[in-house]
């Protein structure tokens, strides 16, 4: 038995490359580096919210953490056991307590299932309830998300988007999870809806001690769910905060940029231009020397160029990875 401790998930140097095809005339064989050297903990019972620009490896890394995806190397540890090495049947214990909430509500249904049967299947391969007692847990399920116990025997094209969303949590909650990844769970639903959810998420997590990653690109948003933030950049994290210090004294340049970008109902404010950014995010079949950043940063010195910055904490539950941010 793993000793019992607050952090309920750790990563460690954790990598995962997608090998790329090359073409006849190219014989050196490439691999995108989507989550590259990662380490970070989440503890019980917190939201850890993950930012950062589209193709900047946030949902590969929310993946591999819940292995959907099999990691390249580095390892992850769930309540102090190492899940990364485990086959399909020695993963399956763990399975039941780490669940997802995907981007679409729609594709991430069955269409050819009824509502009951998507939430119950979890319980049928997980649990050893009788289908009398599936039934109703369904039902109870269906209650607890805002839905009626009698859309049991719909199917998901009948649901609006927050509906089908819905539906999407209460699968996840079937098995009485600790450890949900939300990957972009509200970008897909209008902005009415997508509060909604996030008041029914925190409510559910203050019901069921549940632990999120909270994946997005919602700065917004993000600042309101969670108690921490990572922001990610190239397959690299540049920065973990305490929601509050990262919104109010970021460090890094890119965090900085992010921030600046969230809009302002203020038509007089003018945006700081040290903290604009500019251009996009490089190809990760590219990545050079140096920081990563450092294509995209007004602050960049020919140091950054040659050195790749390390993630240090430069104060109190605050880690940076920039060479201009003295500890």
């Amino acid at each position: 038995m793993s000793e019992v401790n607050n952090e309920l998930i750790e990563i460690r140097d954790l990598k995962k490359y997608f090998p790329v095809k090359s073409s006849f005339l190219k014989k050196k064989k490439q691999v995108i580096k989507a989550v590259d050297g990662i380490s970070l903990t989440i503890y019980k019972g917190e939201t850890f919210g993950l930012v950062g620009e589209s193709g900047c490896g946030k949902s590969t890394l929310g993946r591999t953490i819940c292995r959907l995806y099999n990691p390249t190397s580095g390892k992850v540890l769930f309540e102090g056991d190492n899940i990364e090495g485990l086959t399909y049947k020695e993963l399956k214990p763990y399975q039941k307590k780490i669940q997802a909430v995907f981007q679409d509500p729609f594709s991430s249904l069955n269409p050819n299932m009824t509502v009951g049967d998507i939430i119950d299947e979890p319980l049928d391969i997980h649990t050893t309830l009788s289908r009398k007692e599936r039934k109703e847990r369904v039902k109870e399920l269906l209650e607890k998300v805002g839905l009626k116990k009698e859309d049991i025997n719909k199917f998901p094209y009948e649901f609006s988007g927050g509906q089908r969303q819905r539906i999407g949590i209460a699968r996840a909650l079937s098995t009485n999870p600790e450890f949900i990844l939300c990957d972009e769970a509200i970008s897909a639903l209008d902005v009415s809806i997508q509060a909604q959810i996030i008041n029914m998420l925190e409510e559910l997590q203050e019901e069921f001690g549940l632990t999120y990653l909270f994946i997005t690109h919602d700065l917004s948003m993000v600042r309101h769910i969670s108690n921490r933030i990572g922001v990610m950049y190239l397959g690299k994290i540049v920065e973990i905060a305490p929601s509050k210090t990262l919104y109010e004294e970021p460090l890094h340049p890119y965090t900085k940029a992010l921030l600046s970008a969230i809009p302002v109902p203020d038509p007089n404010y003018k945006i700081d231009v040290v903290d604009t950014l500019k251009g996009e995010i490089p190809s990760p079949l590219e990545i050079g020397k140096g920081c990563r950043f450092q294509s995209r940063c007004p602050l960049v010195t020919e140091y950054c160029t040659i050195n790749e910055p390390t993630l240090k904490e430069v104060n109190d539950n605050h880690f940076v990875a920039c060479h201009l941010v003295d500890e």
